[in-house]
């Protein structure tokens, strides 16, 4: 526990790679194999179920350390951080303790369905021998709260530093639906024997970075494969062994939650692995806004009325293997040819719909086209060198997505909370409003998209304008006007303005603005009217 708690501590302190890739790479070298197996999980966002929630936790800390539990909440609130809070408010351990990392975790999961007696005193043991380091990283994985800013291709190429394994062959290895309860570091990392024993298993993702090119630095447009890029849930479908398996780009094995899909395992052969966007589409191929299908994602039970509300189809735009055959290698004019073949030589019932190739003499007129991609439920254009082979992660070159512009409306802060980690102090959480004839309508909350001197300035505002406080929350006077970005607006019953925002942030701070002359609730449903 210590030597993870130590290299927590080297992770958290620094934003330079190769200082993170060299830390976990030593780590690997020296730790135990299971608890290299546990930290990679906690690396790939593969945490155990929380054993005990956030309440009994507080209300413990405040009964260890003697303190009432309204000083804790109060310290937490300006700390920001629950896992820190506790560690901060407890008293010196009284003891010393030399258990693994893995033995902690593995005594959390055998207490999960414990009494809370139990839950308790396992607990209340923990704190009494971890000093802080190790009591902030212990808080973390009973809260799952673990933000370092190590992402799943940097600790893949850490791991491949340690072992010798191609960061490529490492990053398959590690996708797909395993867990440090059921393989071993040997089984899942070194043995390259097992590789087909798992059929279900998907390939890393290939990503994309936004645009940030000129045109000429591109060169021609018949270099490009240029296509749109949907609004979706992006996923692979996957054909081995007579069944499918359907994964969504965070490693969720989701093939209960799409049953469309179901029919593919006698429709496509053995042997195949596409890629591609999971949309809505109705009956006449017309493609539904993402607000519909966000009425299946997280439900665990998929009932008649929702397959028949919400009914889905994929918009395959690659092909990752072809008649068992990892394809990856080739290049994208390649796998293209490959998957046009794939899908004109087996009827997918409509199941499967190929993403059309779009078409340009000129990035100018990619641009008109790019332009229009509301209007065919898009979020911009993909443009992808015809001649790049599918990569793990993003890389920059290959693959690039052009999005439109993001709508745009001024609104006024009425609500300010503190924010968390390093903002603690801070007020960056605000919840914004429109008129409705005299009155203020709340109807979206952002939190990002000021600079930290900007943040500054409002959180003194805040402090000196306060109406009234809701326990971290303040009102404030409705003065300060900002302009907010978001990607797509949507009818939603839970909100009194009766839309809702996709991915709102926080464009500019509109000083010049008086509070008079922000937008309207009519405002923002004529844009409903047009982009819903």
């Amino acid at each position: 526990m210590k030597a993870f708690a130590q290299l927590f501590s080297q992770l958290d302190q620094t934003t330079k790679t190769t200082i993170k890739v060299a830390a976990l790479a030593t780590y690997f070298d020296q730790a135990e194999d299971q608890d290299k197996l546990w930290t990679i999980a906690i690396l790939s966002h593969k945490r155990p179920k929380r054993a005990v929630n956030t309440t009994l936790l507080r209300k413990w800390a405040a009964e260890i350390s003697e303190q009432p539990l309204w000083l804790f909440e109060e310290s937490y609130h300006i700390v920001g951080d629950l896992a820190e809070t506790i560690a901060l408010f407890l008293p010196p351990a009284i003891k010393q303790s030399d258990k693994t990392l893995s033995q902690w975790i593995e005594g959390l999961i055998q207490i999960t369905k414990s009494e809370e007696e139990d839950k308790k005193a396992f607990i209340l043991d923990a704190w009494n021998c971890l000093d802080y380091a190790e009591r902030f990283v212990f808080n973390k994985l009973i809260t799952g709260g673990f933000r370092i800013g190590v992402s799943q291709k940097l600790m893949t190429k850490a791991l491949s530093k340690s072992t010798g394994i191609d960061e490529k062959i490492l990053a398959h290895r590690l996708m797909g639906n395993w867990s440090p309860m059921d393989v071993d570091f040997y089984t899942l990392v070194v043995d390259d024997s097992n590789t087909s024993e798992n059929i279900s298993q998907p390939y890393p993702f290939y990503l994309a970075y936004a645009l940030d090119q000129e045109f000429d630095e591109l060169g021609n447009t018949d270099l490009w494969q240029v296509e749109r890029k949907w609004d979706g849930i992006r996923g692979q479908i996957i054909v081995r062994d007579d069944q499918v398996f359907v994964w969504s780009r965070g490693e969720e094995l989701v093939t209960d939650k799409f049953p469309e899909f179901g029919p593919l395992a006698d429709l496509m052969p053995n042997g195949t692995v596409i890629d591609g966007e999971i949309i809505c589409m109705n009956e006449y191929e017309k493609i539904l806004s993402f607000n519909i299908l966000q009425q299946r994602i997280g439900r665990k039970n998929i009932t008649k009325k929702i397959l028949q509300a919400a009914p889905v189809k994929m918009l395959v735009y690659d092909l990752l293997e072809y008649q068992g055959e990892d394809v990856r290698n080739k290049s994208m004019a390649e796998r293209r040819v490959l998957l046009e073949e794939v899908l004109s030589n087996n009827d997918t019932d409509g199941i499967l719909h190929l993403t059309e190739v779009l078409e340009s003499e000129t990035w100018e007129g990619f641009a008109e086209i790019r332009a229009e991609s509301r209007i065919h439920m898009a979020e911009g254009l993909m443009l992808k060198r015809k001649d790049a082979p599918y990569e793990i992660g993003r890389k920059r070159g290959g693959w690039w997505k052009w999005k439109v512009d993001p709508l745009t409306i001024d609104a006024v802060m009425i609500y300010a909370q503190r924010g968390h980690g390093r903002r603690a102090n801070l007020y960056t959480d605000y919840t914004f409003a429109v008129w409705d004839g005299e009155k203020l309508v709340t109807f979206a909350k952002a939190y990002s998209g000021l600079k930290d001197k900007e943040f500054e300035e409002v959180t003194r505002f805040v402090r000196k304008n306060t109406v009234e406080t809701f326990g971290p929350v303040r009102s404030v006077k409705p003065t300060l006007v900002f302009e907010l970005a978001f990607e797509g607006i949507n009818k939603s019953s839970r909100h009194k303005s009766g839309v809702a925002l996709r991915f709102p942030r926080i464009k500019r701070w509109r000083k010049d603005k008086p509070v008079s002359e922000a937008n309207t609730l009519e405002d923002l449903h004529k844009m409903l009217e047009l982009y819903g």
